[in-house]
């Protein structure tokens, strides 16, 4: 299969080219990311584009890249700056409407879009696990549900207005982590003068104590997805692993004592240090974490023969350990984070939160 993969470079898209290249040259890959890698594995024998989904013409730009593909698979995404809402709009759901157009106008057959939890409406109040048909309505506090729901509706339109067209899938998985991904985590929640290893000395976590949320792990995520690819599957899939982790897990792994704080509380200082430039996080991701279901994977289990290697609490432990350790790989998206270089960035471009991107 001639097979292109958008965001190719990141955290999905690294797993999934270690997944498909398992037996050299069963698969043409094709490659597109705003940075992409120059060399290491898994990254030297795909074919790369670099681009930037958010760019006006980047329909067009997809065009001869999605030429005689069999399939595509969806994942690039942006997450900062988290301030510059337009630019994020203009990546996540101008990225995905440039790939149906594209992929429809060069008739591939199959498009694979990594979906979230974060499309999901808030949970039930019992915390009972949800299926693919709950509704879609996100959470209106935070760009990257609003974008993930955005998308969710074009994808409705797509299949609405061109049954013709790419038949779709999309997935749904809690958060997704490896720990290859410490690094890139970091930069995304982390202040730039805060060092990795302060993660192996935290003393208390003050977490509300109802935070409970999915998690499965990077490469499961990607064995699922060669499954979609390989069945030619489509419609949505839930993906996590069990148990869903508690507070009290994160602390456990931490080796820090859990302490109580009421998440509006939480909320407030995370939303005071956003706005005030000292650290990266939108405080809309606490409202997710507070807000999105529990999901049942009795679909992806039953059509795809599809079961996490990993369960929730080893994944979580090695992803913290990655953060601690600054796991990386050679691809810009996964790069080794440093105190030092994140204070140069800080100093040369501004607050990562505000950063734009050339």
């Amino acid at each position: 299969m001639r097979i292109v993969i958008t965001g190719a470079s990141g955290n999905v898209g690294t797993a999934l080219l270690r997944r498909l290249q398992r037996v050299p040259g069963e698969h043409h890959l094709a490659g597109i990311a705003r940075r992409p890698p120059r060399d290491g594995q898994p990254y030297q024998d795909v074919e790369w584009t670099a681009l930037d989904l958010a760019a006006p013409a980047a329909a067009a730009a997809l065009g001869p890249v999605f030429r005689g593909a069999d399939a595509v698979v969806h994942l690039a995404w942006g997450f900062q700056p988290s301030h510059d809402t337009d630019y994020l709009d203009r990546s996540g759901v101008g990225g995905t409407r440039a790939v149906l157009d594209a992929a429809r106008a060069e008739g591939v057959p199959h498009l694979v879009h990594m979906s979230s939890v974060g499309a999901y409406s808030p949970g039930p109040p019992d915390g009972h696990p949800v299926d693919e048909q709950w509704p879609t309505g996100g959470v209106d506090s935070l760009a990257y549900s609003r974008e993930k729901v955005a998308a969710e509706r074009l994808l409705d339109e797509h299949e609405r207005r061109h049954p013709d067209g790419p038949a779709l899938a999309r997935l749904r998985p809690g958060l997704i982590v490896q720990r290859e991904s410490g690094s890139a985590l970091l930069r995304y929640g982390v202040p730039p003068f805060v060092p990795a290893s302060l993660l192996r000395h935290v003393p208390l976590l003050p977490v509300d104590r109802s935070l409970v949320v999915p998690l499965v792990h990077t490469a499961d995520v990607a064995d699922a997805v060669e499954r979609v690819l390989t069945r030619r599957a489509t419609g949505p899939f839930n993906l996590a692993a069990d148990p869903p982790v508690t507070r009290d897990d994160i602390a456990a792994v931490l080796g820090a004592r859990p302490v109580h704080v009421p998440r509006q509380v939480l909320r407030g200082a995370v939303w005071a240090s956003w706005h005030a430039r000292l650290q990266p996080l939108d405080p809309g991701w606490l409202d997710l974490a507070f807000a999105a279901p529990l999901v049942d994977s009795t679909r992806a289990r039953r059509e795809l023969d599809w079961a996490p290697s990993v369960d929730a609490l080893s994944a979580l432990a090695e992803v913290i350990g990655g953060m601690a350790d600054t796991a990386a790989t050679s691809s810009p998206a996964l790069r080794k984070r440093s105190v030092a270089a994140e204070l140069a960035a800080l100093v040369r471009r501004g607050p990562a939160a505000h950063r734009r991107h050339t």
